[in-house]
């Protein structure tokens, strides 16, 4: 045991060391891909009681966040209603272009009210774990969480991970608790913090089913007498839970079930926005909201979530694939977690396999959640990033520190090297200081080697444009050409960067690629997420494939490579132009744009393909049909499950 003084000042320091951690990080890091998006969209909730902005997230989080920014005087962006995520997207990065430009502080401040949630987080690890385990094993718990890379990177961030993380171990923590004692008051805080789970992150709806396997060893573990009774109480209370959960949910929509205020109208109706998953799935979420048992901006984020699965491309260890892998968040365990948090998830495993760790209640509630957790992120299509395993680790955290404090005392042997891999933790961590979000343990090359081997928010989520100004600044006068992951979501501009915008996957929906020319000779910048082409579904459609064969002249922050020199950009450049053709304001500039395209990458099955359709609309069918032979014989030569983006369209024009 460790003395009550001696132990909250180890406590209040951990947590101190995180938050001082945290502010260095999140006050030198520009706006990440999601944030502006959430935090407009938590400001309109506030400001016009509007959930239609942002409808993929559920609002907890983003009306925390937009709490410093209530009161002033913010000019807001007219509505143009455009599809509700371009409308999102578009305005929120207006929104703080206009009222914060390049300082960042609506940004800052917006971050530190979300960075609330990460030191509840460590509070409830540290409460949960000593109910659990003891003292020392809460510290160890607490310092894996605390000074954690993937907690760190995403600690103070707008966006839902911390939240969700938080939220699912205190709802099963406080389930636990009401099974151990069964009493009202327990009963009603474990369903509010449900609904706070589920007004955090759709994925929190995964509570249910961890609540049921729960319920089910409660059951079996029961006296054989008790069975019935045991399995009555407790599905009762989940009744409840589930309740009062649900009437959470509904206070953070105002109990109002439309998405929009009156007059203002959704770019899309929930049927017709699930029409596209089927007519099983259309018939349930029509029938919720047909009942009104959930609100609508609620339901469209539940279906926004599967229809985003349906085509997600993954890049994984140095390859693309046009969907999600299974073996992708086991490798993201194996790359972002540190050699010193594997290891002591070895010795928990260890120590569970030798009974030195006995199979209690207390293990059960954390292995099983988390394991099913993982198992459910394995089998999802979305391959993002580690982010997504957060909710996973707390409860590995919490497990980590209970083996850990039960095995030191085995001897003196098994205390020092649960140390040292303690030490071997936070060193590895705090070395990638201030750039957690590029972490990768040392046996996968660090953080200098990662880009090769993940993408998206495991590397480059777009928070280094402070650095890459600093580097234009130290260069003067350079021509240079910019790929940035977030672009046009987030401009260069606006941080006083000036360079051509190069084509992305997202310039493809949000325009903003300029239409640059074929041989380039100055300085190319690549986001790490634009170099793996890991929103492309094959390799071979990344225009910037060749420069990851190419040793970059600069890395900054590990997420941003300089190229610097005369370079081939015809992909590139063929690329922005068809583009730029859809969205020409009249046909015969479109048309022209796309034979530029055309003729700059005639292997290009986005230039074809828009170079059909803008021929056909101009009634030139044989040249039209042309064109979209030539790209479904690209089409055709994508792997199997890469075809299905474009083959079943070209062939359907084919036919016409």
């Amino acid at each position: 045991m460790v003395s009550s003084k001696v132990l909250w000042k180890l406590v209040a320091g951990l947590i101190g060391l995180q938050l001082l951690l945290t502010v260095l990080v999140i006050h030198r890091e520009s706006l990440t891909f999601d944030e502006d998006d959430h935090m407009y969209a938590g400001y309109m909730m506030w400001h016009a009681h509007d959930y239609g902005l942002n409808p993929e997230h559920p609002p907890l989080v983003k009306l925390l966040a937009a709490l410093p920014v209530l009161g002033r005087d913010l000019w807001t962006p007219p509505l143009h209603n455009r599809d509700f995520k371009q409308e999102a997207y578009l305005n929120g990065r207006d929104w703080l272009a206009r009222n914060d430009g390049d300082r960042n502080q609506m940004v800052f401040q917006m971050r530190l009210a979300a960075g609330l949630l990460a030191i509840a987080l460590s509070l409830v690890v540290f409460a949960m774990t000593r109910e659990l385990f003891g003292d020392w094993a809460a510290l160890a718990a607490l310092t894996l969480l605390a000074l954690d890379p993937n907690v760190l990177a995403h600690s103070a961030l707008v966006t839902t991970d911390i939240g969700v993380s938080l939220f699912f171990l205190a709802s099963v923590w406080c389930f636990y608790r009401y099974v151990r004692q069964p009493g009202l008051p327990r009963l009603v805080v474990a369903g509010v913090v449900a609904g706070l789970l589920l007004a955090t992150k759709h994925s929190g709806v995964l509570l249910a089913p961890m609540l049921l396997l729960l319920i089910g060893y409660e059951v079996l573990t029961a006296a054989r007498g008790t069975r019935r009774a045991t399995a009555l109480r407790l599905a009762s209370a989940f009744s409840a839970i589930v309740v009062v959960g649900v009437l959470v949910l509904w206070a953070f929509y105002g109990f109002r079930y439309a998405t929009r205020p009156a007059g203002v109208a959704m770019s899309t109706t929930l049927a017709e926005y699930v029409a596209p998953l089927g007519p099983g799935t259309a018939r349930i979420i029509n029938w919720v909201g047909r009942w009104h048992l959930l609100p609508e901006s609620y339901l469209i984020g539940l279906v926004d979530v599967k229809r985003m699965a349906l085509f997600y491309p993954t890049f994984l260890l140095g390859h693309n694939y046009s969907h999600g892998v299974w073996w992708y968040f086991p490798s993201v365990l194996l790359i972002k977690s540190t050699l010193g948090l594997l290891a002591l998830t070895a010795v928990a495993g260890y120590a569970l396999a030798r009974r030195r760790l006995r199979w209690s209640r207390e293990v059960v509630y954390l292995v099983l959640p988390g394991l099913f957790y993982l198992l459910v992120a394995i089998l999802s299509n979305m391959n993002i990033g580690a982010r997504h395993l957060l909710p996973m680790y707390v409860f590995l955290f919490v497990l980590a520190g209970g083996a850990a404090a039960t095995m030191a005392q085995a001897g003196r042997r098994w205390m020092v090297a649960l140390l040292v891999l303690m030490v071997l933790h936070v060193t590895s961590s705090l070395a990638v200081f201030p750039n957690f979000m590029a972490y990768a343990n040392e046996a996968w090359g660090g953080p200098a080697n990662v880009h090769n081997l993940l993408s998206d928010a495991n590397v480059d989520w777009a928070q280094q444009l402070y650095q890459v100004k600093a580097w234009q600044d130290q260069h003067p006068g350079e021509a240079c050409w910019f790929a940035y992951f977030a672009t046009p979501e987030i401009l260069p501009e606006t941080y006083g960067i000036h360079c051509k915008h190069l084509p992305t996957a997202d310039t493809s929906w949000l325009g903003g690629a300029d239409n640059i020319d074929p041989i380039v000779e100055g300085t190319v910048f690549l986001s790490a997420g634009d170099l793996s082409g890991c929103e492309w579904p094959a390799a071979s459609l990344n225009p910037y494939d060749a420069f990851r064969s190419r040793q970059p002249d600069a890395m900054i922050d590990y997420g941003v490579m300089v190229y610097r020199g005369r370079f081939d950009l015809h992909q590139a450049a063929a690329l922005a132009r068809a583009q730029n053709a859809v969205r020409a304001d009249d046909p015969a500039t479109g048309l022209a744009l796309a034979q530029e395209a055309a003729a700059l990458d005639p292997a290009s099955i986005t230039a074809q393909q828009t170079l059909g359709n803008l021929l056909a609309r101009a009634g030139r069918t044989q040249e039209a049909r042309a064109a979209w032979q030539s790209a479904l014989t690209g089409a055709r030569q994508l792997d199997p499950s890469a075809q299905t983006i474009f083959v079943p369209d070209l062939e359907a024009r084919l036919k016409q």
